[in-house]
């Protein structure tokens, strides 16, 4: 059946979910704690562990990043990912940290970002991504894949499109409020991760598929030397 795997799949990652949910102060939405996150990404978001959209090495001399010392990466970090947190509050946006300070995911809300069948962003929700775009460019040294995702409405082949269209109208938009282009990636998955977030008050989980995620991965100078070769 369409999307059974996955959909089993989701129905485990949701068990984890609910036993490693903590609740938003802000919004006072249930979220996985960073703790779970970990358990899940390796599971049905895997994905989101490999490498960066079109290798690092290539993308880093495209875009000219200049690198940051490990130290100075670690409080970045911490500062970037508490920040969007707080710039993003109350706006239905998911704000992650995957592995051990490896990147930060900012997840766009599904049905907020874009209508059915659209690739074109909300007017509503431009001020959020403004604010995005902001921290981006107020961190530069890290490299952005964007990925666009579908619901099951359409066919297959419509919805990887409609994916791959969705991502672009995000990178595109981030580019046009001053985030270097040459610091941006983009893929469209189509309907094949589905995403289960735990209902505020109850364990019912809801998908959030027709979403985009902004996976924003730092660039040390150790990088920046081997992309270099020296």
């Amino acid at each position: 059946m369409k999307n059974m795997k996955i959909y089993l799949a989701s129905v485990a990652a949701a068990s984890l979910v609910t036993a490693g949910c903590v609740t938003d102060p802000n919004t006072g939405e249930r979220k996985v704690s960073r703790t779970a996150a970990g358990a899940v990404l390796g599971g049905t978001l895997g994905y989101l562990l490999g490498d960066l959209v079109g290798g690092k090495t290539a993308r880093i001399i495209g875009a000219g990043i200049g690198g940051s010392a490990g130290a100075v990466i670690g409080d970045q970090f911490d500062d970037q990912i508490r920040e969007l947190d707080e710039t993003t509050a109350g706006t239905g946006v998911d704000v992650e940290e995957i592995g051990d300070q490896d990147a930060i995911l900012v997840r766009l809300p599904d049905g907020v970002t874009f209508a059915t069948g659209s690739a074109t962003i909300n007017p509503g929700f431009r001020a959020t991504l403004d604010a995005v775009a902001d921290s981006l460019v107020r961190y530069p040294n890290s490299l952005i894949d964007v990925y666009g995702f579908t619901d099951t409405t359409g066919s297959d082949a419509l919805n990887q499109r409609l994916s791959e269209q969705r991502a672009e109208a995000v990178a595109a938009y981030l580019a046009s409020r001053g985030v270097s282009r040459s610091r941006i990636a983009t893929q469209g998955f189509g309907e094949r991760y589905d995403y289960l977030r735990v209902k505020t008050g109850d364990n019912i989980s809801e998908p959030l598929n027709r979403r985009v995620e902004i996976k924003i991965t730092p660039i040390s100078q150790a990088d920046v030397n081997a992309a270099r070769g020296m």
